[in-house]
This record gives structure tokens, sequence and C-alpha cells, in this order.
């Protein structure tokens, strides 16, 4: 279950009607609301030789900074899975970020337990150095890596996408890195982005706490496939497919990965909007 983990951590760093938006929020800067979502995951589907019979489990993730000092994302993902013979496993998966406006630099750090046993462990820092992205990871062991200047890091690909959807353009392809997979992945996704909702126009749950400051804002239906590098040119199939829909200001509810032999489900069960980090003047 370990790479379920990591794929829905992603959900945050991008981790979304008829109404279309007006042109003056075309454009207006992104700005991401710094806040604490605690979601309750389940099991939505799985098909016959999956290995996943049932699946619960939690997950809270916080992002908290500005745009003039860089996000900081943490999350904790913690789930508890068993397959068709009944053999449980726990898996706790804990990542941290810092980014950089602009996609300028982006450090990371990523533990995960399977059984309170260490399982894997990764740790890095990802910067532009004019000629493209210098990596240079110190876990799981010391290595330099060299990507492409156009590679996107989360926060950056994050604002990106609603630039997008207020655009309104249907879709937005880009290669994204976020440190997970030992530090070494670079996906190439393509997000298809559906009509927006308007404020209002699809409710959260008024049991969620805040809710109504969703309610107050636009949103999008997003739907994002992640290929590895050069798949997609090949008509080769998703290695996962992410689902959710996405607030203007970077809040992410109904969550939904997609693997194929399996899928798993996100409910925002909390939401706490935290204070944006003074900007020095």
């Amino acid at each position: 279950m370990s790479n379920t983990s990591k794929r829905i951590c992603a959900v945050f760093t991008l981790l979304a009607a008829a109404v279309l938006l007006p042109f003056a929020a075309v454009a207006q800067a992104v700005t991401l609301a710094p806040h604490r979502a605690v979601y309750d995951v389940t099991l939505d589907r799985s098909s016959p030789g999956s290995g996943v019979a049932e699946m619960t489990g939690r997950m809270v993730y916080e992002l908290t900074g500005s745009a003039c000092e860089g996000y900081t994302q943490n999350m904790r993902f913690v789930t508890r899975s068993s397959g068709s013979e009944g053999a449980s496993r726990i898996n706790d998966l804990r990542t941290s970020s810092w980014e950089e406006t602009g996609g300028k630099r982006l450090r990371f750090s990523t533990t995960q337990y399977q059984d309170d046993v260490l399982a894997e462990t990764s740790q890095g820092d990802a910067g532009r150095d004019g000629k493209g992205i210098k990596v240079e990871l110190s876990k799981p062991s010391e290595k330099a890596l060299k990507l492409a200047g156009d590679v996107y890091f989360p926060i950056q690909h994050s604002i990106a996408l609603i630039e997008a959807a207020r655009a309104r353009k249907l879709q937005f392809a880009a290669d994204l890195y976020d440190g997970s997979e030992r530090g070494e992945k670079v996906y190439t996704t393509n997000s298809v982005i559906g009509r927006p909702f308007a404020p209002g126009a699809a409710k959260v749950p008024a049991s969620v706490k805040n809710a109504e400051k969703l309610d107050a804002l636009p949103s999008w239906p997003i739907a994002i496939s992640y290929f590895e590098p050069g798949a997609e040119k090949k008509d080769a199939v998703p290695t996962y497919e992410l689902g959710f829909r996405f607030f203007d200001n970077g809040v992410s509810t109904g969550l939904r990965i997609d693997y194929g032999e399996f899928a798993i489900r996100g409910e925002i069960k909390e939401l706490v909007f935290l204070e944006a980090s003074k900007c020095a003047p």
C-alpha cells in the first residue's frame, strides 16, 4: 500500500456548474489559503486479484506560509488495509516540504512505516540554476540528479492549475517532481478541467466547520492522469488517475485515486483556516 499513500499525498500539493468566471478573476493573482484539513479514507472499489479487500484510514494535511516566504506542507496519512485472506497491514506515511515561490527551490522529506517498521525514507533539496533543476539527495543515499528546467514543483503546479482553470482552459499538461519514489521520479501529467462550479453551487457538507468559506468560492472538478515519462506518447494507460474538486484558494474535497485494480476515496471531515505568514515591509 505504500504507492497508494504516496499518490494521495500528491492531491494536496495539486495536491478542484455551469457559470463561467468573470474576466477579472483571470487576472487576479492566485492566493493559497494556509489551512489544516482532515480526510477520512475508504476503499472505493477493488477487483479480484488486486490484493486489497478492505481499507480505512485518516489523512491530516497542513499548508502554512505565504507567497513571500514560501509554502510549507506537512502531511500524515495512516491506513489499515487487508487482503482477501484477512491479513492486515498498517501503513504510516509522513511527508514535509518547503517550496519557494515561483518554483525556485524545493526541500522535501518523506518517511514511511509499515506495521511500525521503517520501510522507506527520502530527503533532498532541488533548485533551479539557470540551466535546469539540480537535485541533491541526502537520503536514502547521497546522489545528484539533473532535471529539465520546465519541470514543475508541487505548489508551482497547483497555482498553474488554478490559473488554467480561471482562464477556462480544458486541459493542462506538465511534468511534475515532488521528491517521491526515493526522490528520483518525474511524472508526466495531463489534467482535465471541468466546467466551473459557481460559488454555492455544490455545497460542502454542513457538518464540516468552515464549509461556508468554501461555498463562497468558485471551484472546478479536476482529473489528473499520471504517466511514466514518455508513456503518454505510446498510448499507454496512466499509472494512476486522481480526481478531486479544487477550490480557488487551493483547498481540495472529494478525492478519488484510481489505480485500475482498485480505487480509494478521501472525504473531508475537518477544515481549519490558519493565519498567513506576515510579509516583511
